[in-house]
């Protein structure tokens, strides 16, 4: 196998091309990437740098996802500090939001075929916990969406 220059040393030319490409969502590889993503992005990190608070979503079955959908994200100033990727919804038990959503609709914010304030505002994406303070950061809270979509290539 071919070889490239990396940093320090050599990395593997095809594990190097697969690190770089998003994986699909949902999966635990996809949001280990969005956590990546979030942390390297200085766009976010400047955008999102008051942000204080954690996320819970809750993507209900639809379409290809046949179970209940979970992931949480320790969201605080412009970093990403912890991720949690199908954990029961009592671990978490006064996230800072609580996000739920139908897995079509999930997608589509994804894919930007539905607005993120749109879904909020038609309960499409509900929103249990402060909307002044979500309405407050609505450019973090779109330049979150933008992250997720750019490491989003593929959905199941």
């Amino acid at each position: 196998m071919k070889n490239v220059e990396f940093w320090d040393g050599k990395i593997n030319l095809l594990y190097f091309l697969e690190a770089l490409m998003a994986a699909i969502f949902p999966s635990e590889k996809w949001l280990k990437g969005l956590e990546n993503k979030l942390n390297s992005d200085s766009r976010y990190n400047e955008i999102a740098k008051n942000w204080e608070g954690d996320l819970l979503f809750l993507i209900e079955p639809d379409g290809n996802l046949k179970e209940r959908l979970t992931f949480y994200l320790d969201l605080w100033h412009g970093r990403c500090r912890r991720v949690d990727y199908q954990p029961e919804a009592a671990a978490y038990p006064n996230p800072t939001f609580t996000l739920t959503a139908s897995y079509k609709d999930i997608t589509s914010i994804l894919t930007g075929k539905l607005n993120p304030m749109t879904a909020m505002m038609t309960s499409k994406l509900k929103v249990k916990g402060s909307m002044g303070y979500m309405m407050r950061n609505v450019p973090t809270v779109l330049d979150f969406v933008r992250v997720a979509q750019e490491v989003t290539t593929e959905i199941l």
